[in-house]
């Protein structure tokens, strides 16, 4: 497998020979929103995070670069609510909306090559002022949020998006922005917060349509630990994504962290691909004023207590979702060092 900058339209489709050189588990970076407004960006706009690819591409930077220091293998483009139509409805030209979305992706990879820089520099124990300064494989991922994000009215988060969306609604939505994430650089698209099954069929007929040269991982969302959030069947949204041979891992994302478990277990029973999870804090969104309820979530530490039961259900890539941050995934990156050696030293 090739590694860092260097790609191939193949060089991903193998997840399980990613993870071997990961010591049998990947970490994925956590939330992107949370930082920003961490560090002062004000995402009140229906582009959400997006909205830092116009005003502050230096801020995603630095955020990317936390999360790799902070141990992360996977990195996400802050392209979750980035779509081609929400930049129009803005004012941008199509040119312009295209444009920003590749910018999402050459970011990620630019903060890459800036961590491998800094791990040329660092001591030989690979950790430094705290920060994991360790060359290993990292993929960028390029987020790919649901049409519910895109209306952000919080239908993400239900999954109810009336009788005239259909599928054909859906593919032709998402196509172009797949199209142009998927030929930007990324090594991976992630589909995240799939909310129901009709737009998992539809990204995996676009990922069948051939015109995509990259693989994808879809990441569905609960809010019982039965069903994703619309009602379907997990088991049978976790089918859709097995029987997509581009689909290289299926899982769980924006999640209270109390459900994963559960989910996993299930859908263990329906596929054969690598799982994974980021769930969120466990807070609750309030989508009529946009904002997370504080106090209703978890801390870092209760939260990193269930890596390993998650792991013993069978989760191989883990990570964080909204309201995690880089001090969330360093008690994950800490959590493993022992099962990594250990699988490391069974190969």
């Amino acid at each position: 497998m090739v590694t860092g900058s260097s790609r191939t339209a193949e060089t991903f489709y193998s997840m399980k020979d990613f993870l071997k050189q990961t010591g049998g588990v990947a970490v994925i970076d956590g939330g992107l929103a949370t930082e920003f407004e961490r560090h002062g960006a004000d995402l009140n706009d229906p582009l959400w995070s997006a909205k830092c690819l116009v005003t502050s591409p230096h801020l995603i930077h630095t955020v990317h670069l936390d999360y790799l220091e902070a141990g992360a293998d996977i990195i996400a483009s802050a392209s979750y609510q980035a779509t081609i139509q929400g930049f129009e409805a803005k004012g941008y030209s199509r040119e312009k909306s295209e444009s920003l979305l590749r910018k999402s992706v050459e970011i990620a990879c630019e903060a890459r090559n800036t961590y491998y820089d800094k791990c040329g520099t660092s001591s030989s124990s690979g950790i430094m002022d705290d920060k994991i300064l360790k060359k290993r494989p990292i993929l960028v991922a390029a987020s790919v949020g649901s049409y519910g994000a895109y209306l952000a009215d919080g239908s993400e988060y239900s999954g109810i998006y009336g009788d005239s969306i259909t599928l054909e609604t859906l593919k032709d939505f998402h196509r172009r922005r797949v199209q142009v994430l998927a030929e930007s650089g990324a090594d991976i698209i992630a589909f995240e917060t799939i909310p129901n099954k009709l737009e998992a069929q539809a990204f995996a007929e676009l990922l069948d349509e051939g015109e995509v040269k990259i693989p994808g991982w879809f990441s569905f969302n609960s809010k019982d630990g039965v069903n994703v959030v619309s009602g379907d069947s997990i088991k049978e949204c976790v089918a859709i994504a097995e029987t997509c041979e581009k689909v290289v891992a299926v899982g769980i994302n924006c999640t209270p962290p109390r459900f994963i478990e559960g989910l996993v277990l299930e859908i263990e029973k329906v596929t054969s691909k690598p799982i994974l999870v980021y769930p969120n804090s466990g807070e609750s969104y309030d989508a009529d004023r946009k904002e997370w309820v504080e106090n209703t979530g978890v801390g870092d530490e209760d939260f990193v207590s269930y890596v390993e039961k998650w792991m013993d259900a069978g989760v191989s890539l883990l990570g964080g979702c909204c309201r995690t941050t880089p001090t969330t995934i360093r008690a994950i990156h800490k959590r493993l060092v022992t099962r990594r050696s250990l699988f490391s030293s069974n190969i």
